[in-house]
């Protein structure tokens, strides 16, 4: 049966060499913080949150905030390349690139299924993407009589929750349940949401990435003895509306309590981020998702230096485009 997979050989013979070249590129382990800003509100100078781990030619997303599919192609990484994505919550700065990512992969014919990790709810929104992707799938490129790949044909959804481990790919993913949310234990809405950080031992060292999340003894001890620890980290003060961000967006959050509650809650300080870096005698610590007084040439080091006073390692707040 002709397909429309097969209808535009030479697009795709072009794409191929393409993916090709730009994955060798990325030889070597490797994370890269394609976006590092603190969400929601959109800033002109750092993309959303969203990490690329990189072993060998293959690229595993480790959050796809709004815009990773052109800081992909800015890190020279293809599409093709992705192996698995790995979602930590379902904040819409954490999730809002997925859909063009999943979207632009079927529409440049990627090969096999795309396998994504996330905790409960990541099937449903997923689902509802793969949905909003059908008309155009089915339209495909206008050409009359050929046939689409149905979108939920190309992706395999795994829920996980606090504990899981997943071997893939020669390595080991484990993730906890962190204090991004404070549901209640044994209440309805803890058993349908999780917020999780992730742990990848890969062969040649270990990487802790803690998504969003508050002071959490899980999570100091899933990142006891890594190598790499990417850290969040917020002022509380700019983020929760309590004084004017610096950085140029007034309208940041809305200065509520409850926001004000969220951000002195379920995000970390540079104190708390220097006392678990300690605590867990990691290697390196990079920070991101940063939200705080930044404006081009502003000066960062009260931050590292509060850090400091806890973790005497490396630690340095990290731009977008940035490899580790």
């Amino acid at each position: 049966m002709r397909t429309q997979r097969g209808s535009a050989t030479t697009w795709l013979a072009i794409l191929a060499l393409s993916a090709v070249g730009m994955a060798a590129a990325a030889d070597g382990d490797t994370f890269i913080t394609l976006g590092t800003h603190g969400g929601p509100v959109p800033d002109a100078r750092r993309s959303e949150p969203a990490n690329a781990l990189v072993v060998g030619q293959a690229v595993y997303l480790v959050d796809v905030g709004d815009g990773a599919a052109e800081q992909m192609a800015k890190a020279g990484l293809s599409l093709q390349a992705i192996k698995a994505v790995f979602i930590s919550h379902l904040h819409f700065d954490h999730t809002g690139g997925l859909f063009a990512v999943l979207a632009l992969r079927d529409q440049t014919s990627a090969a096999g299924r795309l396998r994504i990790y996330g905790p409960p709810g990541i099937r449903e929104t997923v689902n509802g993407l793969l949905a909003a992707m059908k008309p155009g799938a089915e339209s495909g490129y206008g050409i009359p009589g050929t046939h689409f790949t149905a979108p939920e044909d190309t992706v395999e959804v795994i829920e996980i929750r606090g504990g899981a481990q997943v071997a893939i790919d020669g390595f080991k993913v484990s993730a906890v349940e962190n204090t991004h949310y404070s549901f209640p234990p044994g209440s309805e809405m803890r058993k349908r949401f999780q917020s999780l950080s992730f742990r990848f031992d890969l062969p040649d060292r270990s990487i802790v990435y803690t998504g969003d999340t508050g002071p959490s003894d899980a999570v100091t001890a899933l990142a006891t003895g890594a190598d790499l620890l990417v850290s969040e980290l917020i002022d509380a003060q700019v983020a929760g509306g309590t004084a004017a961000p610096a950085h140029g967006a007034a309208e940041l959050y809305t200065p509520s309590e409850v926001m004000r509650e969220h951000m002195s809650k379920h995000h970390l300080t540079p104190d708390q981020v220097g006392q678990m870096a300690s605590r867990a005698k990691v290697g390196r610590l990079v920070i991101t998702h940063f939200v705080g007084g930044r404006v081009p040439g502003a000066s960062t080091d009260s931050y590292i230096a509060a850090i400091h006073k806890w973790y005497g390692g490396p630690a340095e707040i990290a731009d977008d485009l940035n490899r580790y």
